[in-house]
């Protein structure tokens, strides 16, 4: 990710990040470790959410990292990703988060009613 950041720069956080999950990860004395970890868990729940043709069609800002008010990982959805996840009875999406300098991992499951 370090290597991405220096080639591409901002465009790349443009293009991936939601601007809160942009000014978490800059605000951060790792930024490519932060970033890295959200697009694991980006995947993990894009991954979770597929199963159609149309869920295909999320898009990357279209599940933000956040954080919960107790302090633990959550995710919002938007556009195709919370249509997908309406289709599929989905109550909540659980999220869990590691990494380290070296590597970023991400755990998605998804609590359906």
């Amino acid at each position: 990710m370090s290597a991405i950041l220096k080639d591409k720069g901002a465009r790349v956080l443009e293009r991936l990040l939601t601007p809160a999950e942009r000014a978490y990860c800059e605000s951060r004395p790792d930024v490519a470790t932060h970033v890295a970890v959200r697009l694991a868990a980006k995947e993990a729940v894009y991954k979770a959410l597929q199963g159609s043709a149309a869920a295909r069609g999320i898009g990357w800002r279209e599940i933000e990292v956040i954080r919960a008010p107790d302090g633990r990982p959550d995710v919002s959805l938007s556009g195709v990703a919370t249509r997908r996840a309406r289709e599929l009875g989905v109550r909540r999406v659980l999220l869990s988060l590691s990494h380290t300098h070296l590597a970023a991992i991400a755990v998605a499951v998804l609590e359906r009613d």
